[in-house]
């Protein structure tokens, strides 16, 4: 709401750049503002970018009617260089002036959690020291509230009240709410951030990838699982020593209750029933690709800050959703290790280890 993309860009490249890609450099800029990180001509070279988007597909209109009505000459020259997926990690790379490497991902709603993946494996592999990552999405557009909504995946209750309208894992969710936004981190090697004196706020520990090859749009508790499996793995943990986790959880009767029986899966029915798990996107609703980066900035605050967000409008228990799910109120917890899960439709699985920073 409010957003004024010239406070970060001037108005020729906002301009020429999609809501997406403003919304991405908007993102890193902040990030990069709290991480005290200032780029200049010593360091702009070794910088990368990896943000997860769909891009403009949801912002372009309805092109082919231009054609049809006034020719493809009338058609906006600059379509491609403003929509096309690229532009959200090429936007912030040319605003910031950074060389590194330099890629945008799409893995539907996983999107986020894997651009975060990759970069934490470039990372570990010296590909890169300094990676701003994350996701970055604009889907409220028609075009996306009209393919979600026949889609059956929004809800089409709480209209008339809704704030209340998102209740993941309440019996009687019936949809998500559509929303936007932009999540960046700044990743970067321990002993690059202790050399500059940077304020670690976390230390991303593992990630974990599969792919459920069961449905296009239903999710396979399976599959799932195995991301987490892999995400615990990847980080040397165990999953009794998760202390929280950020579930995907959309508010759709379908994903609540196959994330539930993976967490089971994954963790073991005994460590699934302790770990407190909640899903922001009761109270921020579901911005698809951009979801996993910001859902990414708020797991770190809950080490950082020791306190779990809740999961509101959990009114309604749901017999096939029998967790812990920090209904309604914030909790107080001490927090060490976060699991956080993101799900795409057509059956791409995310999920990411974070741990509190300990020299």
């Amino acid at each position: 709401k409010d957003f004024e993309p010239k406070q970060y860009m001037d108005h020729k490249m906002a301009r020429r750049s999609g809501r997406f890609a403003q919304l991405a450099v908007a993102a890193s800029k902040q990030a990069l503002c709290s991480a005290a990180l200032e780029i200049d001509d010593s360091n702009r070279d070794e910088i990368g970018v990896i943000v997860a988007s769909a891009g403009g597909v949801f912002e372009m209109g309805n092109q082919e009617q231009v054609i049809e009505a006034r020719g493809a000459h009338r058609v906006n020259p600059l379509l491609i260089p403003k929509y096309g997926a690229y532009m959200a990690a090429a936007r912030v790379g040319r605003v910031l002036g950074v060389r590194g490497p330099n890629s945008t991902i799409n893995s539907a709603c996983a999107s986020g959690t894997d651009a975060l993946g990759q970069a934490l494996n470039m990372i570990r592999t010296g590909a890169a020291d300094v990676l701003l990552a994350g996701a970055a999405e604009a889907v409220v557009t028609p075009v996306g509230i009209a393919t979600m909504g026949v889609l059956g995946a929004l809800t089409k209750e709480g209209n008339d009240d809704p704030q209340r309208a998102s209740r993941p894992f309440d019996a009687t969710r019936t949809g998500f709410v559509l929303a936007e936004g932009a999540g960046m981190l700044v990743l970067e090697t321990e002993e690059r951030a202790q050399e500059r004196g940077a304020s670690i706020l976390a230390e991303f520990a593992g990630a974990g990838w599969s792919f459920d090859a069961a449905d296009d749009t239903a999710p396979d508790s399976a599959g799932q699982a195995l991301a987490m499996q892999r995400a615990l793995r990847s980080a040397g943990i165990q999953p009794e020593d998760v202390s929280y986790i950020n579930a995907h959880g959309t508010s759709t009767q379908l994903n609540d209750k196959a994330e539930t029986a993976a967490i089971k899966i994954a963790l073991g029915e005994q460590v699934a029933r302790r770990v407190p798990i909640s899903s922001i996107k009761s109270m921020i609703g579901h911005s698809g690709s951009g979801a996993g980066g910001v859902e990414a900035v708020a797991a770190i605050l809950t080490i950082r800050d020791n306190m779990l967000p809740p999961t509101i409008n959990y009114e309604h228990p749901d017999p096939e959703c029998d967790l812990d799910y920090v209904p309604n109120e914030a909790r107080a917890h001490e927090v060490d290790v976060v699991l956080s899960n993101s799900f795409g439709l057509g059956g791409q699985n995310g999920s990411l280890v974070m741990r509190r920073y300990h020299e």
